[in-house]
């Protein structure tokens, strides 16, 4: 380890070094979309029972449940169907050390010019 690299900079070793902007594997990807259809579908059949559960307390908070549990599939296949948005991950990504030494910015005048 050089000396101009501290220790806290380094990553932990459980913390490995993302060397890739590759976008998840088809069956992950697969996988959430199946996920977020059931968990839509759910939604919509609880929507559906309150209907019919409060159906006799008052018509219109049940006509509400209703209208949810119809729009409510065509959510849930609009999002099966759209590709997820790229995510914007806070990786742990390499960076190389600092220079130990930086040359600074000098005036002109004081310049130093070599004529052949």
């Amino acid at each position: 380890m050089s000396s101009s690299q501290s220790p806290s900079s380094r990553p932990s070793p459980r913390e490995p070094v993302l060397i890739t902007e590759a976008q998840p594997s088809h069956f992950d990807e697969q996988a959430a979309r199946k996920k977020r259809y059931v968990l839509t579908m759910a939604c919509r059949m609880v929507a559906v029972v309150l209907a019919v559960v409060i159906a006799p307390v008052g018509i219109w908070f049940s006509a509400v449940f209703i209208v949810l549990g119809t729009f409510l599939p065509w959510v849930a296949v609009m999002m099966a169907n759209d590709a997820p948005p790229k995510k914007k991950l806070d990786v742990n990504r390499y960076r190389p050390p600092a220079p130990d030494r930086i040359l600074e910015a000098g005036s002109s005048s004081k310049a130093r010019v070599i004529d052949m």
